[in-house]
């Protein structure tokens, strides 16, 4: 099976908000698309899903246009869509029957994923002898549990496709730890997943290619791995006993960052990295640390968006009016 989305664009008024956007997924596994507030990554997403309708482009499985109501696609939404005043488990039977599930089928899965969640309680509260049976209300529970109910929603189909908005947003750690052993699951069951997140952290553990968007714009795009071996091993965090500003000056090196537990440098190659280590060495220096790396995905997103966070947050905020 393979997936692609080819030159996508939305424009808002004169607001470009997704400008010739392409990728695709060749097989199973999880792609990013990531970018600040405003970037386009959710008005993408709507495209592909059919929600928002495109200016131009297609989106396309096995070649033909792809459409959720012939192929099996569970959505995370970033903003959480439950009905506050209606019951969990009505809304669960109700979402799993519109993806055809027989109410004997759908009670199944709901019992599993309550468990594996940790949400059985709200799920099947108890009855208390003498007392008027309750159900739980969505609003009823903290944001964290509504979010699980909601991946319960998107996962209850055993859909093929998963698209996930900022899955992990607002979860203390140990649900952020639960909600990643599930994707981990359902990378290993052989889905198709895209995932949008602000954490970077996050998208270096599960994603091998990623597209980076700018105010609509793909700016970094391809495997992650070998975006950071293009930029090399450039960052090198220092740390001695003693003081090595002078050694670090007159070697003309750039200081990123200068902390306490050490020094954040970027050097223009590894001879250059290394001459530094052998400067220290002869002024017999102590060397506590002494690390070379590739950019980290974190700093290269910073590299390529850059930009004003204001612009961002307000560009974010248009979007969002526009496509309501």
């Amino acid at each position: 099976m393979s997936f692609e989305v080819k030159h996508l664009q939305k424009k808002f008024g004169d607001k470009q908000a997704v400008e010739d956007l392409s990728f695709e997924l060749r097989e199973p596994g999880v792609y990013a698309l990531l970018g600040t507030n405003g970037a386009g990554k959710s008005t993408s997403i709507r495209m592909i899903l059919g929600i928002l309708a495109k200016d131009h482009g297609e989106v396309l499985l096995n070649g033909e246009n792809f459409d959720t109501r012939k192929v099996n696609v569970g959505y995370l939404a970033e903003e959480r869509g439950l009905y506050p005043k209606y019951p969990i488990m009505d809304q669960l039977l109700y979402f799993a029957a519109l993806k055809g599930l027989s109410a004997d089928v759908a009670m199944e899965r709901i019992k599993y994923w309550g468990d594996r969640l940790k949400v059985t309680e709200y799920l099947f509260p108890e009855r208390k002898k003498g007392k008027k049976f309750k159900p739980t209300l969505a609003d009823q529970m903290s944001k964290g549990n509504q979010q699980k109910i909601q991946l319960m929603a998107a996962l209850i189909s055993e859909p093929e496709f998963l698209i996930l908005d900022e899955p992990l947003s607002g979860l203390d750690p140990v649900n952020t730890d639960l909600f990643k052993s599930v994707i981990r699951e359902e990378i290993d069951k052989k889905k198709y997943i895209i995932m949008s997140s602000h954490q970077m952290p996050v998208i270096e553990e599960f994603c091998e290619d990623i597209t980076i968007l700018n105010r609509g714009k793909a700016v970094v795009q391809g495997n992650l791995n070998e975006i950071k071996k293009s930029y090399g091993r450039v960052n090198l965090f220092v740390k001695c006993d003693e003081d090595i500003s002078d050694t670090i000056s007159t070697l003309g090196i750039k200081v990123v960052n200068d902390t306490p537990a050490g020094v954040q440098l970027k050097v223009g190659s590894e001879a250059e990295a290394k001459n530094l280590l052998k400067q220290l060495s002869d002024a017999n220096k102590t060397i506590v640390r002494f690390e070379l790396r590739e950019p980290s995905l974190h700093e290269i997103f910073i590299e390529s968006v850059g930009g004003s966070p204001e612009d961002n947050t307000q560009d974010n905020t248009k979007n969002k009016a526009e496509e309501k």
